[in-house]
């Protein structure tokens, strides 16, 4: 909505220099950004292009008048940490902008949120325009996505909703904060979805390693603020002390919620020991080493058989905070789970690790 209302403003400003709208139109060109979410990127350059079209119309355009759309992968949807993945993001996006019907499409180096990108990065980034051209033909076909029900409906719901808005800021609505608005919404609601994991980010919010060695880059890194951004100010600080994850039962019994204490920790910078295979809080207390936060991990059957007297061992021993892997219970200070806050849970148990 918001380049069409720019878009418009060019037209006029050219056409009242003595160009014709059809001049005026070719002079014209609409650069998006395309994510890893591809069928919203297909649908987003569909209906822009579709509106676009409807404004020349009105303009009372040539037949051959078009939007041009130069479209660029998006700078917001990587990541700093296992920039590899963004290799996988940026060909998605790639993808889904040629699919989309766009004109021209720039791939931005996987390493670009680290510094100036080098000489591999650059010639991965070209070639992954050259492989979709050339081996998945998406410069080919006209429309492929065109008479699919989700691309098409998603079209027409973001065209509606884009036209109507777009005739507010023609009837003089205040482009300005309304923008600010809808950008401070829009991200208020990402943060909050990738705040819980609603919304993973591979390497960062999902299996992080916190082993990994960035690559070095010359030179200062975008500073656009990325998804993940807040998890990653908690990487670039990492906690002083490990989380004891007090492993109860068999490995088959606590492997699960194990793994997934490990991967959440992780997330935010802290690291685990684990107490591996045990059977009671005896040998919980022999693997344990006087790590201030415990992480109690285990199947429903051993927290009823023994939990309870295995947070209170390790209590007597030097624990300051017991959190539980599952359900919250009356001898635990903090649980996670699946659709647990993940960004205040990490900021609680590092406060708790200072």
């Amino acid at each position: 909505a918001w380049s069409l209302a720019a878009g418009a403003t060019y037209l006029r400003t050219l056409t009242d220099a003595g160009l014709s709208v059809d001049e005026a139109a070719r002079l014209v060109e609409f650069r998006y950004a395309a994510t890893d979410e591809q069928l919203a990127t297909i649908a987003k350059l569909r209906a822009a292009r579709r509106l676009w079209g409807r404004v020349l119309e009105i303009c009372e355009a040539g037949p051959g008048a078009t939007q041009r759309q130069h479209v660029v992968t998006s700078r917001p949807m990587m990541s700093k940490y296992d920039p590899w993945v963004n290799m996988l993001r940026t060909t998605v996006a790639a993808f889904s902008a040629g699919v989309g019907g766009a004109d021209s499409v720039t791939v931005l180096p996987f390493d670009t949120p680290l510094g100036r990108p080098d000489e591999f990065a650059r010639r991965i980034a070209r070639n992954t325009s050259h492989l979709l051209v050339d081996e998945s033909h998406v410069a080919h076909v006209a429309d492929p996505a065109g008479g699919s029900y989700a691309v098409e409906r998603l079209t027409d719901d973001l065209a509606v909703v884009a036209w109507r808005i777009f005739g507010e800021l023609e009837d003089g609505g205040d482009a300005e904060s309304l923008l600010g608005a809808a950008i401070a919404e829009t991200v208020a609601r990402r943060d909050a979805e990738v705040a819980r994991r609603k919304r993973p980010i591979t390497g960062l919010t999902e299996f992080p390693n916190l082993a990994e060695v960035l690559p070095e880059r010359a030179g200062e890194p975008d500073p656009v603020r990325r998804y993940g951004a807040s998890f990653e100010a908690l990487r670039d600080e990492p906690a002083g002390s490990h989380v004891f994850l007090a492993t109860l039962g068999t490995v088959a019994q606590h492997t699960a919620r194990a793994t997934f204490a490990t991967n959440l920790l992780a997330a935010g910078g802290v690291g685990v020991d684990v107490a591996g295979a045990t059977k009671d809080p005896d040998e919980l207390l022999a693997a344990y080493d006087g790590q201030p936060v415990v992480c109690l991990a285990g199947a429903d059957q051993t927290y009823a058989a023994w939990g309870s007297d295995a947070a209170a061992a390790l209590r007597a021993a030097g624990a300051t905070h017991v959190v539980i892997a599952g359900k919250p219970t009356d001898y635990s200070d903090d649980s996670c789970a699946m659709g647990v806050d993940a960004l205040d849970f990490l900021t609680r148990t590092r406060g708790r690790l200072a």
